[in-house]
């Protein structure tokens, strides 16, 4: 009969892996749903924007009470859930406290988790005032109703959940070790928990062994829900980071991309000896379509930006089209990226991962142009994002499409490019009359 724990503990840890592999496997390829882009070049420099950034925090503390608390639940969280590993083993070999055999380390390890889940409950309470409570303005934005807003709570409370459960199995076991109990062999040190010991005094040992075996049980069972529960939720952060910052954009933030079958095009424009006639040297440069319209048209680093964000809102704090009433939220632009990659996935799903036309896109359906033509393409989004991400990418390559595509830029953009074509300059004025001004008086 005792191994029937263990059998059911394996098949509730293969279930809980199992179908983290499918999402993450979907994840894979609705992110290589978008245009091939190269990011090998300069490893090194990746690999310490990642060091830096990712794991290091290193933009997170520009603001410095969401950045210390941030770093305290990230490391937290991390650092906590090297006790799965044991975890894992004890719920499949029966052991209990299988690493304990490392004596005053073991000791350490323990009571430095204790001490963190004590700091990451203190810092989630924070998170969640600073939300509900305090109510600050990047968290009450319209981009940030129904599910963008309960989504982050729920995460809140999660890790509230798990924290107690930790402390409440350790406070148990550790009262189970003081009565000397059976199968509870002493081992770990247990500052916080120790406290929480003397809440059993008075139960029979039975029902205190009830309460550490359904803390365990629960335990476990949470993280592996939160785990699965990561695809559908702006959490995914804490697993894409690490990717996003090391294929995040090296050039300068001001350098935009130019289409080379357009430089092409211009070059041969250009060239007095040029056969306007003659056909392209290079056929593969031509694009089917200038621009973006739908998730199809951005390329593999704008999408795993878009399952990147955080949600966190720096960037439309930070953007000046926003501050002054504008329709713009950058953050909205990348959730609006993500839910219709998601839409498109789904009908992936449907049609044996064949995405079958569904007469709507990106843009009109989800991004309008109103939201595009009020970026000043200042970068400050971008600037700001603790993670690397580009929302500007996006715009740019979306008005790339109403310009290039529909020729729908608004009436003062198409009046300056008129005069370009025209007049050689922004301005309305014919080349012989530049020099006017200096006759007036």
């Amino acid at each position: 009969m005792s191994y029937l724990d263990n059998i059911l503990f394996a098949i509730i840890l293969l279930l809980g892996f199992g179908y983290f592999s499918i999402n993450v496997k979907k994840l894979i390829r609705n992110i290589k749903i978008g245009q091939d882009v190269n990011r090998k070049d300069n490893t090194s420099e990746r690999w310490k924007n990642m060091a830096m950034i990712a794991l290091g925090q290193s933009k997170m503390v520009k603001r410095p009470i969401a950045g210390i608390l941030h770093i305290i639940v990230y490391i937290g969280f991390i650092i906590i859930n090297l006790e799965l590993l044991e975890i894992i083993i004890d719920g499949l070999f029966g052991t209990h406290r299988v690493f304990s055999f490392m004596g005053g380390f073991y000791n350490i390890l323990i009571a430095s988790f204790e001490i963190l889940a004590v700091l990451v409950i203190v810092s989630v309470i924070v998170f969640w005032l600073r939300r509900n409570v305090i109510k600050l303005k990047r968290f009450v934005n319209s981009d940030m109703k129904s599910w963008p807003k309960n989504d982050a709570n729920y995460i809140l409370y999660f890790e509230i959940v798990l924290m107690t459960l930790f402390l409440v199995m350790n406070a148990s076991d550790y009262w189970l070790q003081e009565m000397d109990v059976h199968h509870y062999d002493e081992a770990g040190s247990f500052p916080i928990s120790q406290f929480i010991a003397p809440l059993f005094n008075g139960l029979s040992e039975g029902v205190v062994i009830v309460i550490e075996r359904t803390a365990w049980w629960l335990h476990i069972c949470g993280i592996l829900v939160f785990l699965n529960y990561l695809y559908f939720s702006k959490h995914l952060h804490i697993l894409l980071a690490f990717p996003n910052t090391y294929f995040a954009d090296l050039n300068p933030k001001g350098k935009f991309n130019n289409l080379e079958s357009v430089t092409n095009e211009v070059k041969l424009m250009l060239d007095p000896n040029a056969d306007p006639f003659a056909a392209p040297v290079n056929t593969d440069v031509v694009s089917a379509k200038f621009g973006a319209s739908d998730v199809h048209d951005l390329n593999w680093v704008q999408l795993l930006n878009a399952y990147t964000c955080t949600e966190c809102g720096r960037c439309t704090s930070s953007c000046p089209a926003n501050q002054t009433g504008k329709k713009l939220s950058p953050r909205k632009i990348m959730m609006d990226t993500r839910d219709r990659l998601e839409e498109v996935g789904k009908n992936m799903d449907s049609n044996n991962g064949i995405f079958v036309p569904d007469n709507k896109s990106l843009l009109n359906d989800y991004i309008t142009p109103e939201e595009l033509w009020a970026c000043t393409s200042c970068n400050a989004c971008v600037e700001e994002c603790p993670v690397n991400i580009s929302p500007l990418s996006i715009i740019m390559d979306m008005r790339r499409y109403l310009v290039m595509e529909q020729s729908a830029a608004p009436m003062s953009l198409n009046a300056m490019m008129t005069n370009i074509e025209n007049n050689g300059a922004p301005w309305q004025y014919n080349q012989m009359d530049r020099l006017n001004w200096k006759d007036e008086n």
